[in-house]
């Protein structure tokens, strides 16, 4: 599958920023499961952007104003070519071992109801059906409800009300797995939806688990699935703040107002490419 990916945040201020600092999280690695074939950062304002990397292996861009801005604009646009590999992660370089992501953090902490419920998924098994177990147990558990959450809660906040967006119904399955002793991480990225929808009100996020003999293997509990060759992925962390695709801060500027626009389509095929499948 080819999947084109528009993405468009701004930021305006009730009067100039002297000085923003932002750190970008959106671009994607190519994987044995997603070939990145074009991908652009782009913003409307005189400013530094420079690359790196971080600890999780992540693509970083650090973006710097130039002078006061009262709005600021970045675009990202790319096309990732998708393949099925059955949620399994192959041909990213890691840098840490596995066992970094058995580290609690305030938003993965497990009270006592998320350590119930990892006695509820049970002790005994296989990790990887004791896993899908858990996905299946948050799918089917906990709404999801635009609104329902903000950044700022918790997965006990989320697993409490039984309501949350893809964040939540991530961090409730690291929560949980990490208290089964499985290393476990957030992930950020894009989904394309089967049901046709384009525009969309965010990205997506889902979790990945070390399943021995296997690797990294990606969990979408807020679909109930493994990550197929709908999903891109960009990012990973502990957490959600450590994968958050856009974070910042400004000096003056007063109040700060953000809006997204995202649209992910898959791409038609050309009809050279039609019709050399045709002939093969």
């Amino acid at each position: 599958m080819r999947i084109r990916i528009d993405h468009e945040t701004r930021y305006t201020y009730d009067r100039a920023a002297r000085f923003i600092v932002q750190v970008l999280r959106l671009t994607p690695r190519s994987t044995e499961g997603q070939q990145v074939r074009d991908w652009r950062i782009e913003t409307d304002v005189d400013a530094h952007l420079r690359r790196s990397e971080d600890a999780f292996g992540n693509i970083v861009h650090t973006l710097y104003t130039e002078r006061p801005t009262a709005a600021l604009m970045v675009r990202v646009t790319g096309e990732v070519a998708t393949v099925d590999t059955g949620g399994v992660l192959r041909g990213i370089p890691e840098r840490l071992s596995p066992l970094v992501f058995l580290r609690d953090t305030p938003l993965t902490h497990a009270d006592d109801a998320l350590r119930q419920l990892a006695l509820e998924v049970g002790p005994d098994g296989e990790p990887l059906a004791r896993l899908h177990r858990l996905m299946a147990a948050i799918h089917s558990q906990v709404a999801f409800m635009v609104g329902a959450t903000t950044a700022d809660h918790t997965a006990a906040d989320a697993w409490a009300q039984r309501q949350g967006v893809c964040q939540d119904h991530a961090q409730i399955f690291i929560a949980v797995a990490r208290r089964m002793g499985i290393p476990a991480r957030y992930v950020s990225g894009h989904l394309h939806r089967s049901d046709g929808v384009e525009d969309q009100d965010a990205a997506h996020a889902w979790a990945e688990a070390w399943v021995p003999d296997l690797g990294w293997v990606g969990f979408d509990a807020a679909n109930g699935i493994c990550p197929t060759e709908h999903y891109v992925r960009v990012a990973c962390g502990l957490d959600a703040l450590g994968a958050s695709p856009i974070r910042g801060t400004s000096y003056g500027g007063g109040r700060e107002t953000l809006t997204v626009a995202l649209r992910v389509r898959q791409m038609q095929q050309t009809q050279q490419q039609q019709q050399r499948q045709g002939r093969s």
